[in-house]
C-alpha cells in the first residue's frame, strides 16, 4: 500500500476512568511514543491521540490494537485525520492532565520501583515478561 502514514493515531471508545499511563501501556510496545493527548468528556467514551516517533510504529499500532478489548471496551484505533503527526511540531494548550505537562513523562533508565501490574490479556503479560531490557 502506498499510503503515507501519519505518526499520530486516534484511539476511540476508551473507558471514562482511563489514565494516560494506561494508554501508554497499550501502545509502548509498538515504538517510542512522543505524545499522548487524552480526552475524557463528561460522558464516556473517552478518546486519545497518540503520536509515535516513527509513522511505521503508528501503522503497527493500528493493526495491532484496532478492535482490541480493553476493560470491556472494543477500541477503535486508526490513523488520526488532520495536520497532527505529519513530521512537524505543533503547539497547543494542554487542558487535560497534569496542569500543562506535555507528553509522556520521561524517566531515567536508573529508576527502580516496585509495583503491581495488571494486564488485560495473556499476550501482553507474556510480552512484558519476555521483553529483553538492555542495561548498559
Amino acid at each position: 500500500m502506498s499510503r503515507r502514514w501519519s505518526r499520530t493515531i486516534y484511539v476511540g471508545n476508551l473507558p471514562g476512568d482511563i489514565r494516560e499511563r494506561e494508554v501508554e501501556d497499550l501502545f509502548y510496545k509498538y515504538g517510542r511514543i512522543v505524545d499522548i493527548d487524552l480526552k475524557i468528556p463528561p460522558r464516556p467514551p473517552g478518546y486519545a491521540f497518540v503520536e509515535f516517533e516513527d509513522p511505521r510504529d503508528a501503522e503497527d499500532a493500528c493493526a495491532g490494537r484496532d478492535g482490541y478489548n480493553f476493560d470491556g471496551n472494543r477500541l477503535r484505533v486508526e490513523p488520526a485525520h488532520g495536520g497532527r503527526g505529519n513530521g512537524s511540531s505543533y503547539d497547543r494548550p494542554s487542558n487535560f492532565g497534569g496542569g500543562g505537562r506535555r507528553g509522556v513523562s520521561r524517566h531515567s533508565e536508573y529508576r527502580g520501583t516496585v509495583g503491581i501490574v495488571d494486564y488485560t490479556n495473556y499476550d501482553d503479560m507474556k510480552y512484558a515478561i519476555t521483553s529483553k531490557i538492555q542495561i548498559s
